[in-house]
């Protein structure tokens, strides 16, 4: 009888039919600001991120497994900004901050697929660099074609399951208002904050596969710096030291940006006073951390900047035999 009830009281609610993103609203005149500046760092992003991809893909010098996880990177960074930027964008020029339920769901299984990907494929990459400094001997062998596409593959593949998972039971929940989500894309603490029915599984669904997808990896990544920092010291010569220690201090920044940002979103409290504060070290893993990954990656690496002279000096010679000439 009291189950009855409950249903019946459940089907009389009025259900959410979609989200109102307040972002950065509560800031209007810095409404045009805000897009220049968040329309330049998505094409610089994009711009970034695509060139690498050329640059690897007409490179053959770059056919190397740490250039092939690069280059799934950029494409993993380009697919994760365009996710949640051009949504933004359009609020800032629209004032339109309303998303349909299922675009607000969408949104969160793709940022949360990209996320767990992200995590895993910055660990494989750092595997990598501990086997080419640690193991030089045995790095062909172990690092072959087909460990390259596995080990990418299985990073792929684990965001995508645990993002159909925890998006499953989050969609579950019951949405019957307040329909405000105070972030500037759907996140699951927001989500969870704004359902009128039982969270406790939803909560504990993502409490293990959140850490699955990054507490693993971490690990990983930690052990792999470490044995890689310990062979570095031990090399005698100064020079040998620096050249070893360049090849991987690229990763090591990215990976400590975006890790940092992301474990003090999740770590701070759910207290209206820091929501403010959420809101910029979210922009840090999710927009700062795609745009500045290009230029970490290139302008400390002269292997690439090597390829990218190269891919120039290709193109402005075509050009010339082409017969157009530069303005």
């Amino acid at each position: 009888m009291k189950h009855s009830m409950a249903k019946e009281e459940k089907d009389n609610q009025t259900m959410v039919a979609e989200f109102i993103l307040l972002g950065f609203k509560t800031l209007p005149q810095l409404q045009i600001i805000f897009f220049v500046i968040f329309l330049i760092m998505y094409m610089v992003t994009m711009a970034g991120n695509i060139l690498i991809v050329v640059i690897i893909l007409v490179n053959p010098s770059l056919y190397k497994p740490m250039y092939f996880f690069l280059g799934n990177l950029s494409v993993l960074e380009t697919c994760y900004t365009s996710t949640i930027l051009p949504r933004i964008l359009a609020s800032f020029i629209t004032d339109y901050h309303g998303i349909s339920f299922s675009g607000c769901f969408l949104q969160f299984y793709f940022f949360a697929f990209l996320a767990g990907a992200e995590s895993y494929l910055l660990s494989v990459m750092s595997y990598d660099r501990y086997i080419a400094i640690c193991k030089p001997l045995h790095y062909v062998i172990i690092m072959n074609h087909r460990s390259c596409i596995q080990l990418s593959l299985a990073s792929w593949m684990i965001g995508l399951a645990a993002a159909a998972v925890t998006t499953f039971f989050t969609s579950q929940l019951t949405f019957c208002g307040p329909n405000k989500i105070d972030h500037f894309f759907c996140d699951y603490a927001p989500l969870l904050m704004l359902s009128c029915s039982q969270t406790e599984q939803a909560e504990m669904v993502m409490l293990v596969l959140g850490s699955a997808c990054t507490l693993p990896p971490l690990l990983l990544t930690v052990t792999s710096y470490v044995c890689i920092i310990r062979t570095i010291l031990g090399i005698p010569s100064t020079t040998g030291r620096s050249k070893a220690f360049s090849t991987c201090s690229s990763h090591l920044i990215v990976v400590t940006v975006f890790y940092g940002t992301l474990i003090i979103v999740y770590l701070l409290p759910k207290d209206r006073k820091l929501r403010n504060l959420n809101k910029i070290f979210s922009v840090f893993y999710t927009i700062l951390t795609p745009m500045i990954n290009p230029f970490i990656y290139s302008l400390r690496n002269g292997e690439f900047k090597q390829a990218l002279t190269k891919s120039i000096g290709k193109l402005m010679s075509l050009r010339i035999s082409l017969g157009i000439q530069p303005r």
